[in-house]
């Protein structure tokens, strides 16, 4: 732990999210955002699947006032970019052409996970106030152990726009989420799609019915320390096929699961015999839904796009949310629903040598999203108004 300091308050910066009270880091945590709350990025730790390992070491932000957290911000230092969804190998290629260490760096971010969400936690009304004393302690903390740069991924407008004005690299991609327009049922979401969209989804969902596949909804209370081992093996054979790393496990997935409890979300899939050859995980806050992972020991055709989009869809109309975030990059979303969500990250170097390089090749990925994502909405699924 060390401490940073500053005139009226203390700032702490911990290797050990257990250190600040889970009660006190929640009551900063906007919309009840799962993967902010402590006990997700606590159990992140507690299993290993953050630190060394994997190159995500913890060095959480804490700011106290007269002993009460005010302000934090999930921090890490990594020696890669794994798990982050933001990509910079040609940043670190170009450091080490000139010689110089781009790792370690400093990264506010929530780990394997491309969700949005806050990454500077203040008291409400506080921002002003607070705001930049969190950037400075970051900005500190990479002088002082001669990291390359500090990233800030996937923060809602309001604080990507106030990182921008403290001078700030942005970066622009794009997801597809799906917006709830008040529906009541799917067949009212349905009702909403051209004619060929609707049929296609519709045959879908049908072709997994036809399978004999039946599908389970489960959430942190109801699902068994089996479904969890099950849905783990799932996990860890994506990863395995796809030549991954699965950094998570079953130890996480269950503590995770007893902690948050209705905000998870666990569709589970059983053949006609009743074995589970199929998982998708998802997470929800006060008006969103997360999607997150997916896995399976047989195939079935349509069975993914009916576990991890339109079960999602479904719980997403009966529990009045707004957004759906199903996860990273994927253009089959689109005649699914799903739309063109412009996402932004924010970038600080120490080295200015670099900086006005990247701010040239920042600028030529906004235009080449913004003309990506026009593209794209000139194949929307939905009906004209």
């Amino acid at each position: 732990m060390k401490r940073l300091l500053s005139a009226f308050m203390q700032i702490q910066i911990l290797n050990n999210l257990d250190a600040i009270p889970a009660t006190q880091w929640n009551a900063l945590v906007q919309d009840d955002n799962p993967f902010l709350r402590h006990e997700f990025l606590a159990a992140l730790e507690h299993h290993g699947c953050v630190g060394e390992a994997f190159g995500w070491l913890p060095h959480h932000i804490a700011v106290y006032e007269q002993g009460s957290l005010v302000a934090a911000m999930p921090l890490y230092e990594k020696y890669n970019n794994y798990g982050e969804f933001v990509f910079d190998h040609a940043w670190a290629e170009a450091y080490k052409q000139h010689g110089m260490r781009y790792y370690p760096k400093l990264l506010s971010a929530i780990p394997y996970s491309p969700v949005s969400g806050q990454r500077v936690l203040t008291q409400a009304g506080r921002e002003e106030e607070l705001f930049p004393l969190l950037l400075s302690a970051a900005m500190q903390l990479a002088e002082a152990m001669q990291a390359s740069s500090f990233h800030c991924l996937f923060p809602p407008a309001s604080q990507l726009d106030w990182l921008a004005q403290q001078g700030l690299t942005i970066r622009h991609d794009c997801q597809f989420h799906w917006h709830n327009q008040g529906y009541q049922t799917f067949d009212d979401f349905l009702a909403a799609l051209q004619p060929k969209k609707r049929k296609n989804i519709r045959q879908e969902r049908r072709k997994v019915v036809d399978a004999g596949i039946t599908l389970r909804q489960l959430d942190g209370n109801t699902a068994t320390d089996a479904d969890w081992e099950r849905f783990a093996f799932f996990y860890q054979l994506t990863f395995e096929n796809k030549w991954g790393i699965p950094t998570m496990n079953y130890g996480f997935f269950r503590e995770m699961a007893r902690a948050l409890g209705e905000q998870v979300l666990l569709v589970m899939a059983d053949n006609r015999e009743g074995e589970c050859i199929a998982g998708s995980l998802m997470f929800r806050s006060r008006t969103r839904l997360y999607g997150r992972h997916w896995g399976c020991t047989e195939y079935f055709d349509s069975l993914h796009f009916e576990a991890c989009y339109y079960q999602g869809i479904e719980y997403c109309i009966r529990h009045s949310l707004q957004v759906f975030e199903p996860g990273a990059q994927g253009e089959h979303k689109i005649p699914r629903g799903f739309l063109p969500t412009l996402t932004r990250s924010a970038h600080w170097l120490r080295e200015d040598k670099f900086r006005q390089a990247i701010e040239r090749h920042a600028a030529y990925e906004k235009n080449s999203v913004a003309d990506y994502m026009r593209s794209v909405n000139k194949h929307s699924p939905y009906r004209p108004e």
